[in-house]
């Protein structure tokens, strides 16, 4: 009722607060006479007691005593008591205490003489204290003669009585202010009812908000608003109710059904019921009837009306639904198109999110670059249909995979000439289209399709392609589908260019790790070798395996990982393998090339300047000699080989492991030796055989070991086997398989004999191997051996200590001797000059040998040749024969 939002809650509060005004007016009067009346009776109390203390007898005598304190201060304090005063203070000239109620503060300096003191005139002053409001008076004292001033006093009196006076006063304040709101308040509430009685309720809030409502309603909203009454007179129309009807100006207060309405329209605005949303027709509009029937105060039952034009609203909501359906079909294209970094398959998923929403058929054409993921030079009429697809069926048009090139007037070179799309709404009026090939055009048009939509596949500028959307089921289409054409085709282009780009990077990885792995395997007669080499479907990698011929018929296998997928990757890979060959050329032991192919990585990680490294690649490298069927093996980082004997059972070689290349931190590489027996099967792998997200690595190595088990296996059927058994669906790294099967030289390949020091031995020496050749059936190679060993036998006996020995192996593709001696010194081919009488002997046998080298062992070195068994090289005549011969004459040593 007193809210501060009705009228008598504001003149209520009109009133409080005046008289809150005036009551505190009254109590700050009543204060303010209180302490000036106060204040004044202090002041007569203090001069009186200061000038009555001063002229007291005996007080100038004592000031002017020897010590005054001592006569003045017991005087000052009885005066003090008796007048109840608050302080006596007697002080000298310069300003020093002689008395004080606390002795402590007796001889303190307190104040500078004012005028009016050294004037000799009483003055006093007013001053707050701890004690709240205070007054003090200061009397000079002067000797007999009134000429010397020989001291003052000083008393003060705090004011306490002003609290006292308003405390009386106030009560009688305080109830002239109660009776007074009281009588306010009880005014107040009576207006208040009265006005809440004669306006139902309502506020002037109330009634402003509802008044501006209701204007609002009537002549702002884009609805029209009826009031019917209960005897069916139209009591109200706004504006748009007026305007949608057509009503007349004087339709208020007349009967519905007189105002020239549809019989429909006016026989539910009186029949009083509710309606929602029901459609009548009014002239050329489709109207929204909604009714609400209302209770009139003490009259008949009414009603109110609302009508909205819904014949636009139809066609808005139509071009709605329409827009967002191209909405969620965008939003799909991002989602469908692109699932895969395949170009062809990417135009695909375009052409299969057009159909059927967009068109009845849609066709991809790109250029041949973009096929082969190479970037086009420019726009080009000629492009191949890498997509077709339509919800009706086959059509006639050209097939996937032709190569076609557009005439001039066509819409697609149209469209790539100028880049942006093309509409032939109807294709019978489009003589461009036709003109590109007359009948397939009729038999196109006999089909069905009519309208056509040209849009260039766009990235970066370069038209990559086009896309063409056909209709011949619905109606054709419009200028306000190319937008969405030109959109559509805009995110597939995307897509389609980063499918090429994969394509051509893809292309380049593989080109380099094929070009890096062996084309071919070399011929060697130590194993019998079969592979495997199988890319990851995430890219290239860099996974490799090498066999390595090695003198003495002897061969190296090597199997190797690098980390990541990728050019890097394959580009690692090459130069590990790299490596590797160029260490094994060396012929070092596989700990030793373990140890160098380590310090390699390190090197290369060191010198590195782009973050782009090598470390975290393995390697296993085997060397395996038929000759004694010893298999030495080094690994670092790789998982163990698996060894198959020629029963069928199943064993890992325990090769000492080491940290994966370039982390091996100078830790020494240990090797493993292993006698093989004929047909056993070697088997090196990386681990991407064995490991795989959907298993760990002892399963694997379990289903390894049951595909290898068993005898009587080629390495092609074991290879089949392993891959059969292990191989995932979607290999996520690289796989590299080497098996290899032993073989042993008979020992009838094989000859020695130990040298001794004497060079009388070479003739002997050379006549025996000729007796072997013989018993081989290798006369033919009889001279260039017989010459190559008295070379190399002699210069062992020379240049060599012992111990000596010579041993000659034949395999099925070459000679092979070997000499072997106890001396580091190595060999080396020079030119001799015209003048120097020897110095030809190396260059001879380089140039009767297929090749020769020398390789080191524990103690001591091998020096070999190699002579091939199929060689066409011509044997010299008898003449250069003995005249070689002849310069290792038996009378010569």
């Amino acid at each position: 009722m007193l809210s501060a939002r009705s009228v008598a809650g504001q003149v209520f509060l009109w009133q409080l607060v005046l008289v809150v005004l005036f009551a505190a007016a009254a109590g700050v009067a009543l204060v303010l006479q209180a302490r000036h009346s106060t204040t004044q009776e202090a002041r007569r109390l203090s001069l009186g007691v200061a000038q009555t203390f001063a002229r007291a007898p005996g007080t100038v005598d004592a000031m002017k005593s020897a010590d005054p304190t001592a006569v003045l201060q017991p005087r000052a304090e009885d005066t003090r008591k008796l007048t109840g005063v608050d302080f006596v203070v007697a002080i000298d000239p310069r300003g020093y205490r002689w008395t004080h109620p606390d002795p402590d503060l007796i001889g303190e300096h307190v104040f500078a003489l004012r005028k009016e003191a050294a004037a000799g005139r009483p003055f006093t002053q007013d001053f707050e204290g701890s004690l709240g409001l205070a007054v003090e008076s200061t009397v000079p004292v002067f000797d007999t003669g009134g000429r010397k001033m020989v001291g003052l006093v000083s008393v003060g009196v705090t004011v306490e009585n002003v609290n006292a006076v308003v405390r009386s006063q106030m009560p009688i304040l305080l109830g002239s202010v109660g009776g007074a709101l009281a009588l306010v308040t009880g005014g107040t509430a009576l207006v208040s009812r009265r006005l809440r009685r004669q306006t139902h309720g309502l506020g002037p809030a109330e009634m402003t908000r509802m008044y501006e409502h209701h204007d609002a309603v009537l002549h702002a909203v884009r609805e029209g608003v009826l009031i019917i009454g209960g005897d069916g007179r139209l009591l109200l129309a706004n504006d748009e109710a007026r305007r949608l009807l057509a009503l007349p100006a004087d339709a208020e207060q007349r009967h519905v059904t007189d105002l020239g309405l549809e019989a429909g329209t006016a026989e539910l605005l009186v029949s009083g019921r509710a309606a929602t949303d029901e459609v009548h027709l009014a002239g050329d509009r489709l109207l929204a009837v909604n009714i609400r029937p209302v209770d009139q105060h003490g009259g008949k039952r009414g009603s109110v009306a609302t009508l909205r034009d819904t014949t636009e609203l139809q066609a808005l909501a139509g071009r709605a639904a329409v827009a967002r359906e191209r909405l969620r079909l965008l939003y799909e294209a991002g989602v469908r198109i692109g699932t895969s970094l395949d170009v062809v398959r990417t135009a695909e998923e375009l052409a299969e999110v057009a159909v059927p929403r967009f068109a009845d058929l849609a066709t991809v054409y790109l250029q041949d670059p973009v096929l082969e993921g190479d970037e086009p030079v420019g726009p080009s009429p000629e492009m191949r249909r890498a997509a077709v697809h339509s919800a009706k069926g086959a059509w006639p048009l050209f097939p996937v995979g032709e190569l076609i090139r557009f005439v001039p007037g066509n819409p697609v070179a149209v469209s790539v000439q100028q880049g942006r799309p093309v509409l032939a709404a109807d294709l019978t009026a489009s003589h461009g289209w036709r003109a590109q090939d007359p009948e397939r055009a009729r038999r196109i048009l006999d089909s069905g399709l009519h309208s056509l939509i040209t849009v260039p596949l766009q990235a970066r500028g370069v038209v990559l392609g086009m896309v063409n959307f056909w209709r011949g089921e619905r109606d054709a289409f419009e200028e306000e589908d190319l937008a969405f054409a030109e959109e559509l085709a805009a995110r597939a282009a995307v897509a389609i260019d980063n499918a090429r780009r994969y394509t051509r990077e893809h292309a380049l990885a593989v080109t380099l790790q094929r070009s890096l792995l062996p084309r071919s395997l070399p011929e060697q007669s130590a194993v019998e070798v079969a592979h495997r080499y199988l890319p990851a479907r995430a890219g290239v990698g860099g996974d490799w395996f090498d066999v390595i011929p090695l003198p003495g018929a002897r061969v190296a296998l090597v199997v190797g990982d690098v980390v990541g997928h990728g050019l890097h990757a394959a580009a690692t890979m090459g130069r590990l393998r790299t490596a590797v060959r160029t260490f094994a050329s060396l012929d070092l032991p596989p700990d030793e090339l373990i140890r160098h192919l380590d310090e390699f990585v390190t090197r290369v990680d060191n010198e590195g300047s782009d973050g782009e490294g090598i470390t975290g690649a393995t390697c296993l490298y085997a060397v395996y000699d038929p000759v004694a069927g010893l298999c030495s093996l080094a690994r670092s980082g790789h998982p163990e080989p698996a060894l198959v004997h020629p029963d069928g059972t199943v064993e890992q070689l325990p090769v000492p492991v080491s940290p994966p290349l370039g982390l091996g931190g100078g830790l020494p590489f240990e090797k493993a030796d292993f006698t093989l027996s004929e047909g056993s099967r070697l088997v090196l792998y990386t681990d991407g055989l064995i490991e795989d997200r959907n298993r760990d690595i002892d399963t694997g190595l379990a289903k390894l070991h049951d595909a290898l088990t068993g005898p009587g296996r080629t390495p092609e059927e074991t290879c089949h086997a392993v891959l059969d058994a292990l191989l995932p669906a979607r290999p996520s790294d690289d796989i590299a398989l080497l098996v290899a099967q032993s073989r042993l030289l008979d020992p009838s390949q094989v000859a020695d004999w130990d040298i001794p020091g004497d060079p009388a031995a070479v003739s002997g020496i050379r006549a025996q191997v000729s007796r072997r050749l013989e018993e081989w059936g290798l006369e033919e190679l009889a001279f260039s051996t017989e010459l190559v060993i008295s070379e190399l036998v002699t210069n062992a006996i020379r240049y060599g200590t012992a111990p000596r020995r010579l041993r000659i192996l034949r395999d099925g593709t070459s000679l092979i001797c070997e000499i072997t001696d106890g001396s580091s010194t190595s060999p080396h081919l020079r030119r001799a000059a015209d003048t120097d009488e020897g110095g030809r002997g190396l260059f001879l046998v380089a140039q009767f040998t297929q090749r020769w080298g020398t390789r080191y062992l524990a103690r001591g070195k091998v020096i070999w040749t190699e002579q091939s068994l199929h060689s066409t090289t011509t044997e010299p005549d008898a003449d250069m024969a003995d005249a070689l011969l002849d310069q290792w004459g038996d009378a010569d040593w």
